[in-house]
């Protein structure tokens, strides 16, 4: 029972020392995200999120603070993850490839000027890939979330894009910083929509 809960303080050091690594690399660009999903919002555009297991909550999360709350009350943005539909998910699937189960949503939910808010902690997940190539295709901008030093996704975004790259190796360790992040850019959101507030 001493070696397990040493095994648990060890992850509780890692994962803030990693979010103390991760905020010199990623305050400024999480900054400059939500300023872009802030600019969307206020012209009318939404926010499409996808990844896939852990990443899927994390869209599932996101799209959740926005369309409800974060911290305090405000009218409803939109957002929407794209890893809730099983009937959409699955006819996508069988039909064409699983590749294809969000790129097909961006090009017909997507339209120029929205944001695609795309979650990989390797930066290699085929169907996120097609996603984000689908969001250039409908001249959407792309907030990637990453780690792993970004992957494909990295190198496949433009310069109007912004890259949160965790600068970590382990999944649970990157996916703890991709939480931390959603709720800075929720935050931001509403700074800036309602006001600096402590």
């Amino acid at each position: 029972m001493a070696d397990h809960v040493e095994r648990v303080r060890m992850h509780f050091a890692e994962s803030a020392k990693t979010k103390q690594d991760a905020a010199a690399v990623l305050a400024a660009p999480i900054v400059r995200a939500a300023g872009l999903m802030t600019e969307c919002l206020l012209a009318d555009g939404k926010i499409l999120a996808c990844g896939n297991g852990g990443s899927a909550a994390d869209a599932q999360h996101f799209a959740a603070e926005l369309v409800g709350r974060f911290e305090r009350e405000r009218p409803e943005l939109p957002a929407l993850s794209l890893a809730t539909d099983t009937s959409l998910l699955t006819a996508v699937a069988n039909d064409y490839s699983y590749e294809q189960v969000f790129a097909k949503q961006v090009r017909a939910l997507g339209t120029r000027g929205d944001i695609l808010l795309a979650i990989s902690t390797s930066g290699n997940s085929p169907n996120v890939i097609a996603a984000v190539d689908a969001a250039h295709q409908r001249e959407m901008r792309v907030v990637a979330l990453t780690g792993k030093g970004g992957g494909r996704i990295g190198e496949l975004l433009d310069e109007g894009d912004v890259h949160l790259c965790v600068p970590h190796a382990r999944t649970a360790r990157i996916q703890e910083v991709h939480l931390l992040a959603i709720h800075c850019l929720c935050d931001l959101i509403d700074a800036t929509l309602l006001g600096d507030e402590a």
